[in-house]
């Protein structure tokens, strides 16, 4: 019993010591003003030192991504530091290969600017924009999944290309706290934002979206993103995803057979028990209207004794694996949580897509 009294004492004084540094860092240690050199030249800025890379960047309305917040959990936040980062980080080594330390990649979250500092930001995010948004209307799509239309208001429209993101904005009486939540709406509405948001307990930003009625303001900021549908119609789409994970996939079918009528592409959807689908109903009309798309929801639970169904079921890999042939020239785009990114990416490995032609995002 001394001995846990022991440990647990030695642990709350080093929590209170490192607190107490922190806190003196920020009110007693001066670092003046820094110079912030973006890109040789390009962008110069002087700042405050003594804060992160990252919300000195987003406080010059220098959008970089981060799912996380900045907390230093996503890995999102990637740019390169040539000089002025100091030693790279314990806790920015889980999230750079290293190849990326090698090549000055840093977390902007966990840089701190104690003296001049020079980076490279890619153009791409140098032209991200915040947005003024009004919300249009609000729908229930299952028990803790909610579709919400965003009206832009300033900028009026949002270029963006099939499966990118934006950053929500959500309240904080701290810093900024931003969230992504992939475009679900598809790219030939530059005037609306679409959003499909599942309810996460303690959740930041999905309990303020589940929380908005229509007429609220929203900003975020945005596009985000690696996806990049390929413009070749012979080759086929393949979109898997699960939960919230439907978003992205909402965006590339729409588009797609804006574009490309007759193009091939199949849907795949994983869902709990019958009580979690949503837009089945739709992509089955989409699907009357164009006979290469392909519908497959499966789920992944038993039964109950009042459930009808009559799909698939098991979890969706199985589905994926049952009903692509191989030998097919296909792109994929995956979305949902990281059992199923791994379980599908194997099935489609063995189905002869390249690596290169799989995009996919985790949550």
């Amino acid at each position: 019993m001394v001995y846990l009294w022991s440990v647990l004492s030695f642990g709350s004084l080093t929590t209170a010591l490192a607190a107490l540094l922190m806190v003196a860092e920020r009110y007693l240690v001066s670092y003046g003003i820094c110079k912030l050199d973006i890109n040789a030249g390009e962008k110069p800025l002087e700042v405050e030192g003594g804060r992160t890379l990252l919300s000195t960047l987003y406080e010059n309305e220098i959008f970089i991504p981060s799912a996380c917040g900045g907390k230093g959990t996503c890995g999102h936040c990637k740019i390169t530091v040539t000089s002025g980062g100091g030693p790279v980080l314990p806790t920015e080594t889980p999230y750079l290969s290293r190849k990326e330390i090698r090549s000055n990649v840093r977390l902007a979250c966990q840089v701190k600017i104690r003296e001049d500092i020079y980076v490279r930001i890619p153009e791409e995010l140098l032209n991200i924009r915040m947005f003024a948004s009004t919300v249009e209307s609000v729908s229930e799509l299952t028990h803790d999944i909610k579709e919400i239309r965003l009206r832009l208001d300033e900028p009026a429209e949002l270029s963006h290309r099939p499966g990118q993101y934006v950053q929500i904005q959500a309240p904080s009486s701290n810093e900024p706290v931003f969230r992504a939540y992939s475009i679900s709406s598809p790219v030939y509405e530059p005037n609306k934002v679409e959003l499909v948001v599942k309810l996460v307990p303690g959740g930041v930003a999905s309990t303020y979206l589940h929380s908005l009625k229509t007429g609220d303001t929203v900003h975020f900021t945005g596009p985000y993103g690696e996806f990049r549908l390929n413009e070749d119609p012979s080759v086929e789409i393949v979109c898997v995803g699960g939960g919230c994970g439907m978003a992205p996939m909402k965006n590339i079918i729409y588009t797609i057979y804006d574009k490309w009528p007759d193009r091939s592409c199949w849907l795949f959807f994983g869902c709990r028990t019958t009580d979690d689908i949503f837009y089945l109903e739709r992509f089955e009309e989409l699907a009357k209207k164009h006979p290469n798309f392909h519908v497959v929801y499966a789920l992944s639970e038993q039964l109950g004794p009042d459930e009808r169904w009559e799909g698939e079921t098991g979890f969706i890999h199985l589905s994926v694996d049952k009903y692509l042939e191989t030998g097919v020239k296909r792109q994929a785009f995956l979305c949902g949580p990281p059992p199923m990114i791994e379980a599908v990416t194997r099935v489609l490995d063995e189905k002869g897509i390249p690596s290169d032609d799989i995009f996919y995002d985790e949550f």
